[in-house]
């Protein structure tokens, strides 16, 4: 009997769907307790005034398959579960940023200002999966946030999204719904949704 192949957990948000009501990133951090600095999940505009091109997204930490924030951070504070979430270690964490250089998607957040002050503890989207304390345990709770992916929930986020644009689960289950949408929409399937060649790769 072989053995299960575990799902290999993404996000995908739908351009075409997306309101930017703020509702994803309003959920995130209400029910996650994030301090004011701290925004891990934001809704931007592209193209923003240029008729018929604007669209807007929630992005996020998009856990990626090769992470660029593991490759530099210099303490091995990230790790990648085998369900391809990438959640990193708060008590690791020496605040010096390479992440956020080095995330395409700008999602490593400190929760300190300054240009010569410390920024603290890096903090980002844990895919509401928690951290490397005991699960759904105080101190992971504390750390970071609701494990809801423990408790057989999907992240706050997707489950606030009233449109649905936001989605989050199992590549192969995502992948089906974006062709499936754009099959509707009549205009075959295009390559891949906004966002996942940067990172999941071709």
């Amino acid at each position: 009997m072989g053995s299960l192949e575990v799902a290999r957990m993404k996000f995908y948000c739908d351009e075409k769907r997306c309101i930017h009501c703020d509702g994803c990133s309003i959920a995130c951090a209400e029910a996650h307790e994030l301090p004011v600095s701290v925004s891990r999940r934001k809704v931007v505009s592209i193209n923003e005034g240029i008729e018929g091109l604007e669209f807007s997204l929630s992005v996020a930490c998009m856990h990626c398959t090769d992470a660029p924030c593991q490759q530099v951070c210099p303490v091995d504070c990230f790790y990648i579960r085998e369900d391809g979430i990438v959640l990193h270690d708060k008590n690791k964490c020496i605040g010096c940023a390479y992440c956020l250089y080095a995330c395409p998607f700008g999602a490593p957040q400190f929760p300190k200002d300054g240009a010569f002050g410390t920024k603290g503890v890096m903090d980002k989207c844990t895919m509401c999966a928690g951290g490397p304390e005991e699960t759904n345990s105080e101190k992971e709770r504390h750390l970071y946030g609701q494990n809801r992916i423990a408790e057989g929930k999907v992240p706050m986020c997707a489950a606030m999204c009233s449109t649905k644009a936001l989605l989050v689960g199992d590549s192969q289950e995502v992948s089906n719904i974006f062709r499936q949408r754009f099959v509707a929409q009549g205009k075959g399937v295009q390559s891949a949704p906004y966002g996942w060649t940067n990172a999941y790769g071709k």
